[in-house]
């Protein structure tokens, strides 16, 4: 089946599952659940009902975002139910719509023309309540006539990874020779630095070292270690096959995680700014006794020195660095309509006998909300002397994942890291 014949089969799905109104088959469904974002004022969407809830802000505004792959005309319905007056913006037009229905039902808005391919965003506010405590619910968009968007949601695909937006990734290609440690910098600018990002710097085949904006006033360093048993529950992990910590830094946290692997994880508060470079050195290295240590220092701007995070062990692998690699991501699917971006520069590979050697190639990859098309707001590749990634915001273009990139920056001046003085 062709990519667009099995998107519009999921659209039709999607909205048999969620109990909405059958559209035809030339249309798509764009449903609320997982294509709608509060981007302004005080209201809810629950995810599971696909239904705004304590709508009865004026100011809240409830964007829908859908893509166009051709310029066009299209026919644009609403499914929606309530006893109000909102209005509808959409590609420099407004109209206002009457709700008169206590079931959700069709509402046509007419035919609009798409000058280009691309995402489009579709801006809903209340008016006037007539009857009742809230504006109503809008549940989908019904997209007709010439065009066939791409939608983010489909029913074996969840809405919480499709509203959060696509991850991005940098793979770096480590020399040949057995690596201990791995050492990266990032720099956040201001227009990328949103709560609920996570800047992730040194990934091994094992976990991950970098830093969050956790939220206005709260930004942490996280380093994180799987247990080599599967499962999302850390209780349930035998004692013999925990990651175990060997030593941690003042004042870092450490604690069991689950729901996406389980294993060790340690974390402190840092106020690392936009703007700034932050630098990352990460070690693995084997025990000798069939166990390896995986150790993440922070360089702290304010002391001018580096900082232990933490030192994990964890039972039953032998192995030196694999696997380096960066990522962002967005991490609350209520803020995935804003856009995230960062710098990484400056890579470097340290050698089992201590020579320094410069990683300048990486390679760009999405997740698999990307690479089922259900978000194509995401690119990544060089920008300077280094390397970026970019996602969430619908913007247009996105770069093809598995694309290699080159960075230029500096590949001779290397990491000035006393590491006898390391704690």
């Amino acid at each position: 089946m062709k990519k667009n014949g099995f998107l519009k089969l999921l659209s039709l799905a999607a909205a048999l599952l969620l109990g909405l109104p059958a559209a035809a088959q030339s249309e798509t469904v764009v449903t609320l659940s997982g294509n709608a974002y509060v981007t302004s004022g005080q209201a809810y969407i629950d995810e599971g009902e696909c239904a705004i809830r304590n709508w009865n802000d004026k100011e809240a505004v409830i964007s829908f975002y859908f893509r166009a792959k051709k310029s066009g005309k299209m026919n644009i319905a609403l499914q929606a139910k309530g006893d109000s007056r909102i209005e509808v913006s959409l590609l420099g037009k407004k109209k206002k719509v009457t709700l008169d229905s206590d079931t959700l039902s069709r509402i046509e808005l007419g035919t609009f023309k798409v000058k280009n391919p691309g995402y489009i965003k579709m801006d809903i506010r209340g008016l006037k309540i007539n009857k009742g405590e809230d504006f109503g619910s809008v549940a989908a968009v019904v997209v007709g006539g010439e065009l066939t968007p791409v939608v983010s949601v489909a029913p074996n695909f969840s809405t919480h990874f499709g509203r959060r937006g696509p991850s991005v990734h940098l793979g770096y290609s480590l020399p040949k020779e057995d690596i201990e440690w791995f050492y990266n910098e990032i720099v956040v600018p201001e227009e990328g630095d949103i709560p609920s990002s996570y800047y992730m710097a040194c990934g091994f085949g094992q976990g991950y070292f970098g830093m969050q904006n956790n939220s206005p006033h709260k930004r942490r360093v996280l380093f994180s270690v799987w247990s080599p048993y599967e499962t999302d529950n850390a209780a349930e992990i035998p004692d013999s096959l925990r990651v175990t910590l060997v030593k941690k830094g003042a004042d870092v946290h450490v604690q069991d995680f689950g729901n996406e692997g389980s294993g060790g994880q340690s974390f402190m508060h840092y106020e690392w700014k936009p703007g700034e470079r932050c630098r990352f050195l990460m070690g693995v290295r084997p025990d000798g006794k069939g166990n390896t240590v995986y150790t993440a220092y922070f360089y702290d701007n304010n002391k001018g020195k580096w900082s232990l995070v933490a030192s994990f062990r964890r039972p039953k692998i032998t192995t030196w660095y694999t696997n380096a690699h960066s990522f962002l991501e967005n991490f609350n699917p209520v803020m995935g309509y804003i856009n995230r971006k960062a710098y990484y520069g400056n890579q470097w590979a340290r050698t089992t006998d201590g020579r320094w050697i410069p990683v300048t190639n990486a390679r760009f990859t999405c997740d698999a909300t990307g690479h089922q098309e259900m978000r194509l707001d995401y690119t990544g590749g060089t920008e300077g002397e280094g390397f970026f990634l970019s996602m969430g915001g619908f913007f247009d273009e996105y770069m093809t994942s598995g694309t290699r990139f080159e960075r230029t920056g500096n590949t001779t001046v290397a990491p000035d890291i006393d590491f006898s003085t390391l704690e």
